[in-house]
């Protein structure tokens, strides 16, 4: 096979990238201020140490609902084509749906979707 046009396209890519890098630091402003360092909360000085450890379930809840949301939007283009689709296309979306529900399960089995 004859790669010519992909190594160019990846030489043209990674230059545009390059140069993009360059014009930005070459024009950027170089000034220093500590308050540049600080912590900002919504114009509110900070008390105490400002990186606190988080509970690993905030986390945790909030990809599971990220999850479940956005594999929940690629229903919407599906109903909007179901009846074209057929029995091929019922079938799929129950294939997806049986995966949502045994991750939502596994999920509540582990006991990731209750606040500790």
């Amino acid at each position: 096979m004859n790669f010519t046009l992909l190594v160019v396209g990846l030489l043209t890519a990674v230059a545009l990238v390059a140069i993009a890098l360059g014009i930005a630091r070459a024009i950027s402003p170089r000034s220093f201020n500590p308050q540049k360092g600080e912590a900002y909360e919504c114009g509110i000085p900070t008390h105490g140490k400002s990186w606190v450890q988080l509970k690993a379930g905030y986390y945790l809840f909030a990809i599971l609902f990220l999850m479940f949301d956005v594999e929940t939007i690629y229903l919407f283009p599906w109903a909007s084509i179901v009846q074209e689709l057929g029995i091929y296309g019922l079938a799929s979306v129950i294939f997806f749906l049986a995966i949502l529900v045994l991750g939502l399960a596994y999920a509540w089995k582990k006991g990731a979707l209750e606040w500790k």
